[in-house]
């Protein structure tokens, strides 16, 4: 007895000591499987399980619910941006039985709490929860559970793998490394789509000018010129001199070159200062009685127009005469002549004009200079084009309901030069340049609306990449 009693003591301490080691095996192996789910579900997005429902690419054979039904996706339904179930109007068979409904989408199904979505009536006709797990089952307003889709064990690595390398990487735009794969046709493609979506998110804003402009066309698209003449710097300067200065005064003045200037640099505030050139004082002079005959109001503070950093010739002094030999030229009428041309040749006709006189030797009220002509440059033309005049004649055409204005528009949009700005100058580094206006228009929405906010999977260059297995 006295043998046997130590060696059950060891057998029993063994015992206990297997016991606890495999129960910390057993919590290593819980608590690694719960990381491991919980990196996955992080590293999930709901946008990206919506794109493969909307796309069609959760596949498996056979494809099951949660509990085990087989599936059948006969129609994915219409995306939904608004509120509400992110699928409507889908259609999908369960067994042997054809649902038509609509579909959420959820990373986790808890979620369906979460969002109260069990409280609310418009879910009541959710037929089908797609979500990455199941952990929780989701039911309706009456209590009544709902089919879920579980789809974790039905998406492509490949696919996943692709998303992931372009929401985690920091280059410039996400798909920076895989660009250069894109066909020609895709790239033309999409571009075009892009300038048409760039011209209608631009028809709000113009309309909404428009309306601060009492539908006065011609008032509102002088003001348009302005927001481009000035360049960067003094656009907002430009744009507070078209308020302050009503438009049926100048209208009235068209044919008086001198007077449109004294009007025009009087209301910007560049008249108040004491000067020793006949030209500028003329001007003053002549201001402060057109000040009082037309009851102006106040002009702006010279201290709005900006000269650091800037090219002489786009100083404002230079741009305001410029606008005022514009509207000299013109009759006022500058939006119903442009209107009328045929190709951009004519536009740019239009609004080649040069300025004589005081301004051959002068950038600025009072300053002299070495005598140049003052022109402007076919680069300043082009903008006003690209960025004031085919906008306008985009919105102009629908209002009005005008045939083809908008083939028009993107014809061209097709005829002239691409833009040369920094973002442009970016893309020509990574991938095709853009041949015309109409492609760097719509690299220009593709960066500022797609590419900074890495909605990849609404690219159509970026869906293109992401189906690439190589």
């Amino acid at each position: 007895m006295k043998q046997l009693m130590p060696v059950r003591k060891v057998s029993c301490l063994n015992d206990k000591a297997l016991i606890q080691g495999l129960r910390r095996k057993l919590f290593n192996f819980y608590y690694t499987y719960i990381c491991a789910k919980l990196y996955h579900i992080n590293l999930m997005k709901e946008e990206f399980i919506t794109y493969l429902w909307k796309h069609r690419l959760i596949r498996g054979q056979p494809l099951l619910t949660f509990n085990g039904e087989r599936i059948a996706i006969v129609s994915p339904g219409l995306e939904n941006r608004d509120g509400g179930p992110d699928f409507l109007a889908a259609k999908i068979r369960i067994g042997n039985t054809l649902w038509a409904g609509n579909v959420e989408i959820h990373v986790s199904s808890s979620a369906w709490f979460t969002h109260r979505h069990d409280q609310d009536d418009t879910y009541n006709n959710v037929i089908l929860h797609v979500v990455y797990m199941v952990d929780k089952i989701a039911t309706n307003k009456q209590g009544d559970p709902i089919h879920h889709l579980e789809v974790q064990s039905y998406i492509d690595p490949i696919l996943h793998g692709n998303y992931r390398s372009l929401m985690d990487n920091r280059l410039w735009i996400p798909c920076q490394k895989q660009v250069h794969h894109i066909g020609p046709l895709l790239y033309k493609s999409w571009l075009n789509r892009l300038l048409i979506c760039r011209l209608e998110r631009k028809t709000d804003e113009i309309m909404r000018l428009l309306q601060y402009f009492n539908n006065h066309w011609e008032h509102f698209f002088l003001f348009m010129i302005c927001r481009y003449l000035g360049g960067k710097a003094n656009t907002t300067a430009f744009g507070l001199l078209m308020q302050r200065l009503p438009f049926h005064t100048l209208a009235r003045n068209h044919d008086q070159l001198f007077v449109l200037e004294a009007l025009l640099f009087g209301q910007a505030g560049l008249l108040e200062n004491q000067f020793t050139e006949t030209y500028p004082r003329s001007l003053k002079k002549e201001y402060r009685y057109l000040r009082k005959k037309y009851d102006l109001p106040a002009p702006l503070d010279s201290s709005i127009w900006k000269y650091a950093k800037m090219r002489p010739a786009s100083f404002p002094d230079v741009r305001i005469a410029q606008l005022a030999r514009l509207v000299n030229l013109s009759k006022a009428k500058m939006f119903r002549k442009l209107m009328g041309t045929k190709n951009t040749r004519e536009v740019t006709d239009l609004l080649s004009v040069n300025l004589s006189g005081y301004w051959n030797c002068h950038y600025r009220l009072n300053h002299g200079s070495a005598g140049k002509i003052k022109s402007l440059g076919r680069e300043t033309i082009h903008t006003i084009i690209i960025n004031a005049l085919l906008p306008v004649l985009f919105v102009y055409g629908k209002q009005q309901i005008i045939p083809g204005i908008a083939e028009m528009v993107v014809d061209r949009f097709a005829s002239m030069p691409p833009e040369n700005n920094r973002i442009i100058r970016k893309w020509c580094m990574i991938t095709t340049p853009p041949d015309c206006s109409a492609e760097s228009q719509g690299l220009l929405e593709l960066y500022n609306d797609y590419c900074t906010a890495k909605k990849c999977l609404q690219c159509a260059w970026g869906h293109a990449i992401l189906r690439r297995t190589n």
